[in-house]
């Protein structure tokens, strides 16, 4: 007999066997026995979740000598021949090969006028059935519809979006859900036993979390580490066959992101690129590392209560990196995972950006703290140095010039609670100026405001009247000022504005004193030339 592939050779043959979709077994189970068939099923989920094993179990079921029975005796012909593929009466179709409408007049829409042959039913199985093109499936709907009272649909997909509203309203719908790792370990623990290979417990673990909730890949993936094992196969056997990194690599990159020890992370980089494993593979084994990590960190079991060690060891690497490390790190890194496909020197880029998340993430902080602006440096700061330095030069004595009073520093106690006098609101309204880039106009146009007034969270700046309409003329420069004043204090004020005429004056005063340009310039010449 011909080799059978793990995924086929174990395929569920009963619904007790089938794991993982038991609300999808009750419910067909509870129509066969109460006779409700329906004549159009839609199976739809993730992939290698048992759609098409459900669909031949649901045949054999409904096919059966002794049947339709909630279970198939597995021992009559019929259930022999749809087990083996070679039933007359149970036609399975691929429609991501057989598309066309064409295939499906063939297939289908022909072929239900006929009655079984031996069988219950002519039950059609059409697997991915979202590939059809649109006039197939217009093809389709009447028999899906009113199809003749021997014949049974089923229709699979993973794209249920897909298929279109006409179809899925004359079907009865059923949803697969993806695979827990602890029952895709009991899937591949009862493999394992059959085929009499000893395989180490956090190896079936790593296969089950990698097979990401489908049951057929991972069977494909245990196949792969029997083949390649010479004996019991290996947690490290497993990585290597996947290409991935092991755990113990990973944590020893991550720790030395964390303390930004660039030597030990371009050491690591180094020996996996040797170890001929692809960049992609390293960032991919660093999301499922913090993945694991995360749910550690923040008490998620996964239900491997035969892994106490390693949730032990899991929960002692999160507590070192700290949640919001990991947080932080989680999504730098899946950025990092989808820039990555389309970057020609993979290795460089990737060594590059694993430093810039390093050095970045330990310069600052996750969490940090508001601060206020950096006050501005006085010229006359730098004066001591060059005082020194000439009693150095000469010995003569150099009389220091009296520092200037600096501003005392805004409270944080009275930013916290709002309650500004005038001086701490002029400081404050000062600082915010300062912040703002000096290329910014408004920093400009409010260069020569003062603070008149504080209560409460209330602040009264005084401008030039012409500031102020410039101010009205666009609402976002006044909330662009309010939003500079909450970064900085973390607090929300309120900002008056009174009209000064005084300011008026000054900034005319000082416009007069301009050399005469544009228009002034054209008719100041007038007056001295004349109207020629």
């Amino acid at each position: 007999m011909a080799y059978l592939s793990l995924y086929r050779k174990y395929r569920s043959q009963t619904f007790s066997a089938l794991i993982g979709q038991r609300h999808v077994v009750r419910t067909l189970q509870n129509g066969i026995t109460s006779g409700k068939i329906a004549h159009a099923y839609l199976f739809t989920g993730p992939r290698g979740t048992g759609k098409t094993s459900t669909a031949r179990l649901l045949a054999k079921t409904l096919c059966c000598e002794k049947g339709p029975a909630a279970e198939p005796c597995n021992v009559c012909e019929t259930c022999i021949a749809i087990t083996n593929g070679s039933c007359m009466d149970v036609f399975e179709m691929d429609a991501a090969s057989e598309s066309g409408v064409d295939d499906i007049r063939e297939a289908i829409v022909e072929a239900v006028d006929y009655k079984p042959t031996y069988a219950k039913y002519r039950v059609f199985i059409i697997d991915e059935v979202h590939d059809l093109s649109s006039k197939a499936f217009d093809a389709l709907l009447k028999t899906v519809e009113e199809p003749p009272e021997h014949v049974i649909l089923i229709l699979a997909t993973t794209e249920y979006s897909k298929v279109p509203p006409t179809i899925r309203s004359r079907c009865q719908k059923f949803e697969f859900h993806r695979a827990t790792v602890e029952d895709t370990i009991k899937c591949l623990e009862a493999a394992a036993e059959g085929e009499g290979i000893e395989v180490e417990p956090a190896a079936l673990a790593a296969i089950g979390r990698m097979a990401d909730g489908a049951y057929r890949d991972a069977l494909t993936l245990l196949e792969q580490a029997i083949i390649t094992a010479d004996g019991p196969v290996t947690l490290q056997q497993v990585y290597d066959q996947l290409g991935l990194i092991s755990d113990d690599l990973v944590d020893g990159l991550l720790f030395a992101m964390k303390d930004a020890d660039i030597v030990k992370m371009v050491g690591v980089l180094e020996e996996v690129a040797r170890m001929g494993r692809d960049p992609r593979a390293l960032v991919e084994s660093v999301l499922f590392r913090l993945a694991d990590l995360t749910r550690a960190a923040y008490g998620i079991s996964e239900g491997e209560g035969k892994e106490a060690t390693r949730e032990a060891s899991l929960h002692d690497t999160a507590t070192r990196l700290g949640r919001d490390r990991l947080l932080s790190l989680r999504s730098q890194i899946a950025e990092a995972h989808k820039a990555l496909r389309e970057v020609t020197l993979p290795r460089i880029w990737l060594e590059s950006e694993l430093i810039r998340i390093a050095t970045q993430t330990t310069a600052q902080p996750v969490q940090e703290r508001p601060k206020m602006a950096a006050e501005p440096v006085s010229p006359k700061a730098e004066k001591p140095a060059a005082i020194v330095a000439a009693v150095k030069d000469k010995p003569t004595a150099v009389q220091e010039e009296p520092a200037e009073p600096k501003p005392k520093p805004i409270e944080r106690a009275v930013v916290a609670t709002g309650n500004l006098d005038v001086d701490t609101a002029q400081e404050l309204w000062l600082k915010m100026l300062a912040s703002m880039p000096e290329n910014a106009p408004i920093r400009h146009r409010l260069a020569k405001s003062n603070v008149i007034g504080a209560k409460g969270e209330e602040i009264t700046v005084e401008v030039a009247e012409f500031q102020m309409e410039y101010l009205k003329d666009n609402p976002k420069r006044h909330a662009f000022i309010l939003e500079e004043l909450k970064k900085m204090t973390g607090k929300v004020y309120q900002v008056k504005y009174k009209a000064s005429l005084q300011q008026q004056a000054d900034i005319e005063s000082e416009a007069v004193k301009l050399p005469a340009e544009g228009q002034r310039l054209h008719d100041m010449a007038r007056e001295v030339l004349g109207s020629q």
